[in-house]
Parts: structure tokens; sequence; C-alpha cells
């Protein structure tokens, strides 16, 4: 058996579980297998990256990465991990979003919406947790890890408003 032949058939079963229209992208990262160019592979492993939007997305990838069965004889896959962490749902927070929109617009600052981008962060400890959560409360910028990456230095106070407003709000007799 080569182990290397069953992840091929492995990290394609894998990577069809992504699901465009539910936001969902199920990538096959690191791929490791044998060790020499002379030797069948005993054994392979590979790392995946998912992104999805919501709790169930996310148990049904869980489970579907599980039930994949080995393709050539004597293959065995073991499944190592899981979710390191669970998906902010946009309804979780939907009540301190509009909150910090009406603390926009009151303050007359830059309006914004909300977006789901699929990546993560600390917010999704927090917000798997049951708190309300808003991400995203930076600097406004662009080119998120790239070479490209950028603040845009005039908008600093507005998100120092934006924040101050927030953390007013959340005071004892703050804004209700």
């Amino acid at each position: 058996m080569n182990a290397a032949v069953e992840a091929a058939h492995l990290l394609l079963a894998v990577a069809a579980l992504g699901d465009a229209a539910a936001g969902t992208s199920v990538t096959p990262t690191l791929l490791k297998a044998g060790s020499t160019t002379n030797t069948v592979p005993a054994g392979a492993e590979f790392a995946v990256d998912v992104r999805v939007r919501t709790i169930a997305e996310q148990d049904r990838v869980d489970a579907a990465i599980r039930a994949i069965a080995p393709t050539l004889p004597g293959a065995v896959i073991r499944v190592e991990g899981g979710a390191n962490r669970r998906p902010m749902e946009r309804e979780s927070s939907a009540a301190l979003f509009a909150e910090a929109v009406a603390i926009a617009e009151a303050a007359g600052l830059t309006p914004f919406e909300g977006v789901a981008v699929g990546g993560a962060s600390d917010g999704n400890f927090t917000a798997g947790l049951g708190v309300p959560t808003l991400d995203g409360l930076g600097a406004v910028g662009g080119g998120a890890h790239a070479d490209d990456e950028h603040v845009i230095v005039a908008m600093i106070p507005e998100r120092i408003a934006l924040l101050h407003g927030l953390l007013s709000a959340a005071l004892p007799g703050g804004r209700a």
C-alpha cells in the first residue's frame, strides 16, 4: 500500500467538502509522505484549514472528514484534532453590532457595514462562549497579512470614538 497515493485520494475527498454557497472552504494544506525517493511511503499526513460561517456547517464538515473511508486495501485513516474555535455566527452579536452602528451614527462617524470574512481571531473564543463579540474594531485599512497591508491613519480617531462609545454604553448607567 502506498500511503502517498492514499493521501492523494483523501486530499481530493476532503477538498470536495467545501461549499461556496454556504461560505465554507475546506483546504488541505501541509502534506508529508515518505522518507526516501526509492521507498514506497508507509505513512502520510496532511493538515486541513476549514473556514465556516455556522456551527452547524463546522459540525457537518468535521463529521464528514471523520467518515471518509480508505480507498486502498490495507490503508488506515486516523483523524487527529478538530476545530480549534467555533465560528462567530452573525446572530450571536447582532444586538451589539446594532449598538455600534447607532453609536457611530449618533457621533457622526463614517458609516460601516458588517462583513463575514471567514477568518479566525481571539473573538471566536468569546463568541463561542455566548458572549456578544465584535471583531474588526481595530484600525481601518486593508491587505491583511500581505505585502500591501496598510492602515488609514486618518480613521484612527473615529475608531477610538467608536470604542469609547461602546465602552461607555457597557458601563452602569451607560447607553442601553
